[in-house]
């Protein structure tokens, strides 16, 4: 403890701490604002309702394989850094050389460096993980685009309908939030990036993160545009049954 100093410690406690309030907060706020996940979600129920009434659904089989293709790369990305983050573990008396030429990088310990380097092992390994869930879930998705009832089976209901529409959103719906995570993981990493400079520029930087995701998640043009298209930002906090009628 002692070795590593207080101020590393007080900045990763920080750290931690903006990244857990952080996930909190969206959540409570998605709840009562509109977000992307909220605005989105609309959406995907009315990709599912339409997805009902056509008979070809190749289109929709390939847009679900292009989302899976990008959780595919991130997840696969998260290995390969892992690989060299490990690999410099196992080097770290070489490593704290080379930052030790860099006239603007604080000088650390061996001890100091190596909870630097695990402290990004830990981010990256919940990355993989959350990307990988992610993945899973939309080949669950996958499966329930093509056991979809077709417009002209009888046999279906259209409560039965609706409530394809409702939970096929949903599905899609978590495995998006997965995908979310793990983005979110990746921006609080480069913040850690800050904490080899200095500790205080590792504090600022997740601050900075925070400010960052709250702007793109609840205040970006993106946002906007999307409660524009169909008025979906008047359905945001309707229930999800409502929604499937529109």
């Amino acid at each position: 403890m002692l070795e590593i100093g207080l101020m590393n410690w007080v900045s990763l406690f920080w750290f931690i701490f903006c990244w857990v309030a952080y996930t909190q907060f969206s959540k409570y706020k998605a709840k009562t604002s509109a977000s992307l996940s909220s605005v989105l979600h609309v959406h995907r129920i009315n990709w599912m309702r339409r997805l009902l009434q056509r008979e070809v659904r190749v289109g929709d089989a390939s847009l679900l394989a292009n989302l899976e293709r990008n959780v595919t790369f991130f997840a696969s990305s998260c290995v390969l850094i892992l690989a060299g983050l490990l690999t410099a573990m196992t080097a770290v008396d070489e490593v704290q050389g080379m930052l030790g030429g860099v006239s603007f990088v604080v000088v650390d310990t061996l001890m100091t460096l190596e909870l630097k380097l695990a402290t990004l092992i830990g981010v990256f390994i919940y990355s993989f993980f959350t990307f990988t869930w992610s993945m899973r879930q939309f080949g669950f998705a996958s499966v329930l685009v093509g056991a979809a009832p077709m417009p002209g089976d009888d046999s279906v209901t259209a409560a039965e309908r609706r409530s394809f529409a409702i939970y096929a959103a949903k599905v899609i719906d978590q495995a998006s939030r997965s995908y979310n995570y793990g983005l979110r993981s990746l921006y609080f990493s480069l913040s850690v990036l800050a904490w080899f400079i200095h500790p205080a520029a590792f504090a600022l930087a997740a601050t900075v993160v925070v400010g960052v995701l709250y702007q793109r998640e609840f205040l970006s043009n993106s946002l906007h545009a999307l409660m524009k298209v169909e008025n979906v930002g008047e359905k945001v906090f309707r229930d999800d049954k409502e929604l499937s009628k529109y």
